[in-house]
């Protein structure tokens, strides 16, 4: 049985297809690679690289490798990007979607597991918030996001596809033993934009915000290991395999951290100090997310092995360091000496 894995190269996607690997699953990748880096997948994964919007391309690889589940991370991320470009969004994470979508019912492939957001919810009026809350996306990212629920939701009622769509709450941190991470150049992640000031790599770290009503002013996240999240995946895919009903799961830790406590962990973990300028709020900005994980906790074989914040960004910072050395020639300097 193999497993698809539309953006696969990326940063989730990638440390997904690693525990795959691990675990003796047979994987195929799919990924345009623009985002993503052919380098972070294990040795013998065939990566086909495209849209994972081109039907033919899908269609052709679904038969090449006989595929059983697919696994879509495939898609626009940024938030704020969102907001200046809409129609972008709506084609990268929706209609990609959609065709996706469209050749796995016709390949008759009944497993898929889609890698959604907490960004669907809006500024929630529970936290933590549970997956009944309404949705209320602030930005064309969410938006986008919540429409492919909504398909996939109607998709699986139409053809006997059983799915699990994760929401995923703030991910951060790296592979453990550093042999991938997040290397995404201008990554907006809170914690890659932290360690990147940690190493010297930023001047100063930006907070969009400080007049929120918080403890301190700044939203309030909810971190997950990017690694407890590959789990997460694997999780569903098994639960998904022994018969499991489609459902829909945050996948989050169920605690909150202010953005200048994250700041202040970095700070701690890394021993070393970096600007902080504060900035106004920012349009599609949520105040406070923080998941109610009851649901997954109870229905997936998943234990989270990594929560702690100082650990996911020492995790974090241990790859931020391999991967300037590399990116300034010190590794392969070392390797010739």
């Amino acid at each position: 049985m193999t497993v698809l894995v539309t953006g696969g190269a990326g940063y989730i996607g990638s440390h997904t297809v690693l525990a795959l690997a691990e675990a003796g699953e047979d994987v195929v990748v799919i990924d345009d690679l623009s985002t993503g880096f052919s380098a972070y997948l294990p040795e013998g994964v065939p990566l086909f690289i495209g849209d994972a919007g081109d039907e033919n391309l899908v269609e052709g690889v679904i038969a090449q490798h006989n595929i059983e589940s697919i696994i879509h991370f495939a898609g626009s991320v940024v938030v704020p990007d969102s907001m200046r470009d809409p129609l972008g969004y709506y084609r990268n994470n929706f209609m990609t979607a959609r065709n996706l979508l469209n050749v796995a019912v016709k390949r008759g492939i009944n497993r898929f597991i889609f890698s959604s957001t907490a960004a669907v919810y809006g500024n929630p009026d529970l936290v933590p918030v549970p997956e009944h809350a309404p949705t209320r996306p602030l930005s064309p990212y969410g938006s986008s996001k919540l429409m492919t629920e909504i398909m996939l939701h109607d998709v699986a009622a139409a053809y006997g596809m059983q799915y699990v769509t994760l929401r995923y709450f703030n991910v951060a941190g790296a592979d453990p033993q550093a042999r991938i991470g997040l290397a995404t150049v201008g990554a907006t992640h809170l914690l890659k934009i932290a360690v990147e000031a940690a190493t010297g790599q930023r001047a100063k770290i930006d907070v969009f915000g400080t007049d929120y009503p918080t403890q301190d002013g700044s939203c309030i996240r909810d971190f997950i290991h990017v690694s407890d999240l590959s789990q997460a995946h694997r999780s569903a895919l098994a639960y998904l395999r022994n018969g499991g009903a489609s459902t829909t799961l945050n996948c989050g830790y169920g605690r909150g951290y202010s953005v200048l406590e994250t700041i202040d962990a970095v700070r701690r973990v890394s021993g070393r100090s970096f600007a902080v300028q504060y900035a106004p709020r920012r349009p599609g900005d949520i105040m406070t997310m923080v998941a109610d994980t009851s649901r997954i906790r109870g229905l997936l074989d998943w234990k989270p092995q990594y929560d702690d914040l100082e650990t996911i960004a020492a995790h974090a910072l241990a790859w931020e360091d391999k991967l300037f050395r590399e990116r300034h020639g010190e590794l392969r300097h070392a390797a010739s000496a």
